[in-house]
Order: C-alpha cells, then sequence, then structure tokens
C-alpha cells in the first residue's frame, strides 16, 4: 500500500520524508518531521499520532530505536503499523507489525531508512536507500525525491500509485518544504518531482517571508507595486 524514504542531511541538520502509495492524500497522515529532533513515518494501516509520539521521545533525547521501542512496546493494534524513524545522529529505526499487508520489508544505509508494504518486490526498499545516497551534496529535497523515483524504477507497490508527498524540516518550527500529490492516475511521484522543481528557487524567498517580510521580494502578481 505504501512506500517511503524517511532521512537527514547530515552537512544542514535537515529531516525529510518522501512517500507514495495507491490511497489519497499520503501526505496528510503519513511524513513528519521536526526541526533539530528528527523525521518519522507512519504507514501500513496508519495511525499519525505514533509519529508524534516518536518525535517527542526523540525530542526528549531519546534515539531512534528507543524512541520506536518505547512507543511500540504493548500498544493496542501495534501489529497493524509501519514505522521507521531516523535522529539527530543518524540513527535510523524501525518497526512492522504482524499484520502488514502484502510484500513488505525494510532497508536500513547511512542517514536514511526505507520501508513498503504491498510492493512489487522486497528489493523495493535497498533500491531507495541507494538511490537517496547518490548524490550526498544535493539538497536533502532533491536526494528523498531520488530515492523515491529509485523505489519506482524497482518496481514500487504491487498496483499503481495515486498519491505523493515530499516533506523537509529545517530550522524552524514549520516544514521549510511541504509538497503534496494528493490524487493522480498517471504518475503522482512524477508529478511530485516537477513541483519541487517549480518550487525550489522560491524556497528562500518563502523563507524570508515569514522570517523578516520587509528582506522578502515582492510576489510580482497581480497588483503588487
Amino acid at each position: 500500500m505504501t512506500f517511503s524514504i524517511t532521512g537527514r542531511c547530515v552537512e544542514t541538520g535537515m529531516f525529510g520524508v518522501a512517500i507514495s502509495t495507491s490511497s489519497i492524500s499520503v501526505g496528510s497522515r503519513c511524513p513528519h518531521a521536526r526541526a533539530g529532533v528528527g523525521a518519522v513515518a507512519t504507514q501500513n494501516i496508519t495511525d499519525p499520532h505514533l509519529a508524534r509520539l516518536v518525535l517527542d521521545e526523540m525530542e526528549a533525547g531519546y534515539s531512534a530505536q528507543e524512541a520506536i521501542s518505547r512507543i511500540t512496546e504493548n500498544r493496542e493494534f501495534i501489529d497493524y503499523r509501519q514505522l521507521t524513524a531516523v535522529d539527530t545522529a543518524g540513527t535510523t529505526a524501525h518497526f512492522t507489525g504482524t499484520h502488514i499487508l502484502g510484500t513488505h520489508t525494510v532497508h536500513q544505509a547511512r542517514d536514511c531508512v526505507a520501508a513498503g508494504n504491498l510492493l512489487s518486490s522486497a528489493h523495493v526498499p535497498e533500491a531507495m536507500t541507494a538511490g537517496f545516497n547518490q548524490d550526498p551534496t544535493a539538497h536533502l529535497a532533491d536526494r528523498l525525491l531520488s530515492g523515491l523515483e529509485a523505489g519506482i524504477a524497482a518496481g514500487g507497490e504491487a498496483g499503481p500509485v495515486h498519491s505523493a508527498a515530499l516533506i523537509v524540516s529545517d530550522k524552524m518550527p514549520f516544514y521549510l518544504v511541504d509538497l503534496r500529490i494528493d490524487w493522480d492516475e498517471d504518475d503522482p511521484v512524477a508529478k511530485l518531482r516537477q513541483h519541487w522543481q517549480a518550487y525550489a528557487p522560491q524556497m528562500q524567498d518563502y523563507l524570508n517571508r515569514a522570517i523578516n517580510p520587509t528582506a522578502a521580494p515582492s510576489y510580482g502578481v497581480a497588483g503588487d507595486p
């Protein structure tokens, strides 16, 4: 049903998630990140609250593995959940319950972890981490998208995907990047890449408008002098 890559940039300290699924609006439920803390993906039969709980534990000083272990221990319905996380040390962790759908697997690599369920192949997550680490100098958003695209190239889900999302947290309490394709019949991951390519040149301007509007450029739209 879903495949994702969760990662961090060791140079900038950014965290993020790229994810795609056959369901509608995956970005509203599954990817989560917190500046200076880490990133979490929650998938399969999703409980978004679990991601927030894991981030709270990591913010309290627990590692990704400790945080997931504390949140999943004896929790009701946890066997229906799949979780991944990365922390400020670049340590990754995951949990996959016993009631996960279809072919499912996880692969961990430097500063990233990929996971999926209802996959076309168990090799998909490994292809995703390889895509993520192909160019460590690229912006984290690019690296996450490269991982997601590598997952598609490796077969992705067993069926078609319809939504995709990309989030990146940096230093502010809001996301630096928050892009979503809520429903697309053809190729939501390709459209997500197009959204990123359009947004990237404007990203700093939108950040500046939040921090100091007087230092930001005008919008250049009708009615804006």
